[in-house]
């Protein structure tokens, strides 16, 4: 979420009580009111901050002596501007006199605000069509200037410089720009701000002297500093750290935007930059004992990719750290189908895949395919929830007894009908309902590793990308096939070693994480039993070994069709095992390791 300052301890009270009795909103974005709004809203280390000192004697000695008014003055530019007139009231009521630039001093004008144009201070006019407006030493001496210096203030008065106190700028709207639609390379350019960006950071730097804001959502805590004549460096600091952080993640955006400009087609610069916005505070991480938080990547790339991160929540208690990893893992596997299709996740291993045209019934074989593990799962669909499907999930009893009622952590589909998001919000006051969009294609992949990261494109294949050849002398039938393509699309969503077994677009049973392929086979038919003889087995890589292993143990089970990638030199192997047992065979040509 966007981080807001508060200026004083009286006023991060005031925002944490209004944020304790604000109401519940019932349909919101991941970004809800944090249950700890003091770790994310500055409160805790600014209600901690030393009370208000004195600007300090030997620097106003310093300006009387030589001859500085001490006039206090503010410097606005934006772009956005919400709120200025507020702003600009408010700052005219606290005796401060406005400078500003173009289109800004125009606005507060409009407002009945006093404003002095910067052309004015510079006495040179704006040129290069708005390019050069306010770099200028009138402008940045005032910005850069050591109050504590007396050579600083030397100079000023030499030069005819006055000091600002207040710079509150925002810049172009260039993310916006370049993510709005075709937008030609002239006017990308012509979108970046060189003026903006420079007196942010001119101000941030100097923040002991210059207050900098950047966000309007700051204007009253600035004006409540203002007010109180505070001298709290722990607010300035904020503020500066803001300021170069809003730079920062603008200079992100030119830079992502540009090496796509200039590099079509390739996908790793020798440096980037990913810009996050903090969206939420979890309650904890991965474990109870780890402080965890939940970012929003801001890279132009993933701007209306969908996915989890931009999912909205309908209904139910805050997501957790987990939630959000097994979330993620249930909507990619259900995105990757065409057909109405339920996807149950548990750890974030699909445990239960069904594909059907009636969606009632996909979910009903999804759960049954492993109702231990489904039970506390997460529960994917790639179609919109109605009346009778929400009826459905509320009511369906546990396959292990017919009686106990399926309870679930988490419901994900692409949409919901009025009646069927009514129906779900009653089965539980915790059940998390979010609605998302299918997540992007062609997207990078990144995975920290300790002192790094690592980059890889997005796993996109799907089985209508690849060839399927026969390997054995039985060559597949038109349905055996299917059911191997249906193997292979789920073994590409579980942790390998994978190991799927699936019959009539339904996964019976999966194996999954075991270091030893053979193991993961063997978890994979005890849950399967026997709906495993004819069914499809995928492999997500070759097995190492035919004779006495694997492969053998599968067609010693009456597995009707084997799919693994091959390339191996116990390809051979396989393939005699196969033909002795009358098992297909066939090669994906394909390795799916998942970790």
């Amino acid at each position: 979420m966007p981080l807001h300052l508060l200026s004083s301890p009286a006023a991060a009270a005031k925002l944490a009580a209004g944020l304790r009795a604000a109401p519940l909103r019932r349909c919101h974005s991941f970004a809800p009111a944090p249950r700890h709004p003091d770790r994310v809203s500055l409160a805790t280390c600014l209600s901690a901050a030393a009370a208000a000192r004195s600007a300090g004697p030997a620097v106003a000695a310093a300006q009387t002596k030589l001859g500085m008014s001490g006039k206090k003055q503010v410097l606005i530019s934006l772009s956005d501007k919400t709120d200025l007139a507020y702003l600009g009231n408010g700052l005219q009521g606290l005796g401060y006199s406005i400078i500003s630039t173009g289109g800004t001093a125009t606005s507060l004008e409009a407002a009945g605000v006093g404003v002095t144009k910067v052309e004015e201070v510079t006495n040179f006019p704006e040129m290069l069509d708005g390019r050069v407006k306010t770099l200028h030493p009138s402008i940045h001496g005032g910005i850069l200037a050591r109050r504590d210096q007396e050579h600083h203030l030397k100079a000023l008065k030499d030069h005819g410089i006055g000091t600002f106190d207040v710079v509150v700028v925002n810049l172009y709207p260039f993310y916006d720009k370049v993510t709005s639609g075709t937008i030609s390379f002239e006017d990308g350019i012509e979108n970046i701000d060189i003026g903006g960006p420079t007196m942010i950071r001119a101000a941030a730097k100097n923040h002991k002297d210059v207050l900098v804001v950047v966000d309007h959502n700051d204007y009253p805590a600035l004006l409540e500093y203002l007010k109180g004549n505070q001298e709290d460096q722990q607010f300035r600091r904020m503020l500066s750290w803001k300021a170069f952080q809003h730079v920062a993640s603008y200079d992100a955006a030119v830079s992502e935007w540009l090496w796509k400009q200039s590099n079509k087609g390739e996908m790793f610069p020798p440096s980037f930059t990913v810009p996050l916005e903090l969206k939420s505070t979890l309650r904890y991480g991965e474990n109870p004992h780890q402080n965890a938080a939940f970012y929003a990547d801001k890279s132009l790339s993933l701007v209306g990719t969908g996915g989890i991160a931009t999912a909205i929540q309908h209904h139910g208690k805050e997501m957790s750290y987990n939630n959000y990893l097994d979330a993620d893992a249930a909507w990619n596997c259900v995105s990757e189908f065409d057909s109405p299709t339920c996807v149950v996740v548990k750890h974030t291993n699909p445990c239960g895949v069904a594909s059907r045209q009636d969606i009632l019934e996909a979910y009903r074989l999804a759960v049954k395919g492993d109702p231990v593990s489904a039970f506390g799962g997460i529960v994917a669909f790639n179609t919109t929830i109605d009346e009778d499907l929400a009826k459905e999930i509320r009511e369906f009893r546990s396959p292990t007894d017919g009686q106990t009622r399926m309870f679930y952590e988490i419901v994900v589909a692409p949409g919901y009908t009025e009646k069927g998001l009514e129906i779900l919000q009653g089965k539980s006051k915790t059940l998390r309902i979010l609605e998302a969009k299918i997540s992007g294609k062609g997207m990078l992949s990144l995975r920290q590793v300790n002192g790094g990261w690592l980059a890889q494109e997005s796993d996109d294949l799907t089985p209508e990308d690849i060839t399927f050849t026969s390997g054995s002398e039985r060559a597949p039938q038109e349905n055996e096939l299917a059911d191997a393509k249906f193997a292979w699309l789920c073994a590409k969503h579980v942790k390998s070693n994978a190991i799927v077994i699936a019959k009539n677009n339904c996964m019976l049973g999966m194996g999954s994480g075991q270091p030893n392929r053979r193991e993961s086979l063997r978890i994979a038919f005890r849950k399967a039993g026997e709906e495993a003889k004819g069914a499809a087995l995928a492999s997500d890589a070759f097995f190492p070994f035919a004779w006495n292993d694997a492969v053998e143990e599968a067609c010693e089970n009456g597995i009707g069709i084997i799919a693994q990638p091959g390339g191996s030199i116990r390809d051979e192997d396989a393939v005699a095992c196969c033909n002795k047992y009358g098992v297909s065979l066939v090669f994906t040509g394909v390795r799916h390791f998942k970790h």
